[in-house]
């Protein structure tokens, strides 16, 4: 394993846990800790984009460049993970399965409509 993969594992882990636990803190009204919750998820974002930083100074890679077909892109993947998100809520949360299954459903194919978006056709 490269220097920078595992540079970039080990503080993606730590960045991870950090948003993770933020957003347990900030979601679960039995801890009384929105607050800190926020912060520590702030702290794991700030992290992670570190983390992102230091792995292409490390390889040597030019940062992302904002196109059009970038931002759209990342839109598409943060509608499908909520839309997946959102059906597992009808599914779990409110007990509306049929429901939960189609909007999961859909969350899925959009996610994987990112395949052609990004790499293409040929």
């Amino acid at each position: 394993m490269k220097k920078s993969s595992f540079v970039a594992l080990v503080l993606g882990t730590i960045s991870g846990m950090f948003f993770a636990l933020g957003m347990c803190m900030a979601l679960l009204p039995e801890w009384n800790a929105f607050r800190p919750g926020v912060v520590m998820g702030v702290v794991g974002i700030v992290l992670g984009l570190v983390t992102f930083a230091i792995w292409l100074k490390m390889t040597g890679k030019e940062p992302i460049k904002l196109s059009p077909k970038t931002v759209f892109s990342v839109v598409v993947g943060i509608v499908g993970a909520l839309l997946l998100g959102v059906g597992m809520c009808f599914c779990m949360v409110w007990n509306k399965m049929v429901l939960g299954i189609v909007i999961g459903m859909v969350g899925i194919v959009v996610l994987l409509s990112l395949i052609p978006l990004t790499k293409g056709l040929k």
